[in-house]
């Protein structure tokens, strides 16, 4: 539960009229972040940043969608100096619509990987998640399943969940298995798959995880921090189902488990830029990056996983820059639609 104090910092959605008829005071010691991300951790984050610094944190929450249609409508008149989104594909549609600004930083370019980050500056990744393979421990598949490209072989006919191609997480994993493959051999792969389908496309990963564990099918691809969700639950019963399931990083013998991001870049009119590039340098700082990563389940794009998603183990991460997870999204579309998964 978030505190009064905390409250008080947090801007309604809907209240913007002002600030769209008014230009904003400039004020040398604010930050305004609008943020997609709604966990408690962030507010400890923003309270250390302006005991360090003396610079307040103005935050506005909402869904990613609706904080890029404020800023867009905002124009030169936005109070805010950050976005804050999760999910590659999400901050490349942010950058499509000229959002964001580049940033040249020393601390960023050091402690940021060069594949978590957009080439020119415009956006960096925060925190990171693996898009995975799980299937029952206790239920033997009919097939060794190692790499996402097993998921479209012949033998698990009738297997396989998976939620609507739709979904960001299911369009930026196209879009690496098309710059992994190629554009064909993709699509190839989606029908694949398509045909292997134990029910038509539904829900989130949550529910699918859910219907194999009940045996409804026998795996399919989720984000590792819905497992962490459960591991760490204070419900005996997601702990359970999380313990039942085993966790396949795909490919680890060739490219790497595909990973997406949460990131967060200034934005192209913020008010108060130096500040917001202060703000981004210290998500990047060890004591950030813990908080950040933890307060979603995510492994940090600088150090080691802590806590309860560190028990996955370790694995080998594809390195595409995640800029290609965006820019491959069309054909990804396009690949799914041919392909018949809806």
């Amino acid at each position: 539960m978030r505190d009064n104090a905390a409250r008080r910092r947090i801007v309604p959605l809907g209240v913007f009229l002002a600030c769209v008829l008014t230009p904003p005071a400039v004020a040398d010691q604010e930050v305004n972040i609008y943020s997609a991300r709604h966990y408690d951790t962030d507010l400890a984050l923003y309270d250390t940043f302006t005991e360090r610094t003396g610079i307040a944190v103005n935050l506005i929450e909402g869904s990613s969608d609706a904080l890029m249609e404020r800023i867009a409508n905002e124009g030169e008149y936005t109070p805010a100096d950050m976005l804050i989104t999760v999910d590659a594909g999400r901050l490349w549609r942010a950058e499509q619509r000229g959002l964001f600004q580049p940033v040249e930083s020393r601390v960023l370019r050091e402690r940021i990987p060069e594949h978590l980050r957009h080439p020119d500056g415009l956006w960096f990744g925060l925190s990171k998640r693996a898009r995975v393979i799980v299937h029952a421990s206790g239920r033997p598949l009919p097939v060794p399943v190692a790499r996402y490209e097993d998921l479209a072989g012949e033998k698990l006919r009738g297997s396989v969940c998976m939620r609507p191609s739709s979904n960001i997480y299911n369009l930026s994993l196209m879009s690496s298995l098309i710059d992994a493959l190629g554009a064909a051999a993709a699509q190839t792969w989606a029908e694949g798959v398509v045909a292997n389908f134990a029910r038509p496309p539904q829900g989130n990963d949550t529910s699918n995880l859910a219907a194999v564990a009940s045996g409804e099918c026998a795996l399919t691809i989720a984000n590792t921090y819905y497992l962490g969700r459960w591991l760490g639950s204070s419900r005996e019963e997601d702990r359970r189902i999380a313990e039942a399931l085993t966790v396949v990083f795909p490919n680890q013998d060739d490219r790497g488990a595909h990973v997406n991001i949460s990131g967060a870049g200034v934005t192209r009119h913020a008010p108060n830029r130096d500040n917001a590039v202060r703000f981004l340098e210290y998500l990047a700082g060890d004591f950030a990056q813990r908080l950040f990563a933890e307060g979603n389940n995510e492994y940090p794009v600088v150090g080691e996983a802590s806590g309860v998603i560190s028990s996955l183990g370790t694995f080998r991460e594809d390195r595409i820059n995640a800029a290609l997870l965006g820019a491959n999204q069309g054909e990804a579309v396009l690949a799914y639609d041919r392909a018949g998964w809806r």
